[in-house]
């Protein structure tokens, strides 16, 4: 499952708050909704990581860390936090 995937990936950045929310179903018959989810997510994190860095960094290291996931989803939204 990505977001199992999300999680893993996102845990090298020692978060102490962590919610990979699917948001897909919330879509449905909007574009890029694909039958079964996955499609749509929401990270909710707050990461010692983030400190420093301004929102669009924050966002960078996020897509940094996910890689290959990114471009198999339509649309991510992120709310992060320095801890």
């Amino acid at each position: 499952m990505i977001a199992d995937d999300m999680r893993a990936r996102l845990a090298a950045l020692n978060p102490t708050r962590l919610e990979v929310i699917d948001e897909s179903e919330s879509h449905r018959g909007h574009a890029g909704f694909r039958e079964g989810g996955e499609s749509h997510f929401r990270i909710r994190m707050a990461s010692a990581a983030f400190a420093g860095l301004g929102r669009l960094e924050r966002h960078r290291l996020i897509h940094r860390t996910l890689g290959d996931i990114v471009p198999r989803i339509h649309a991510l939204a992120l709310e992060l936090a320095e801890s």
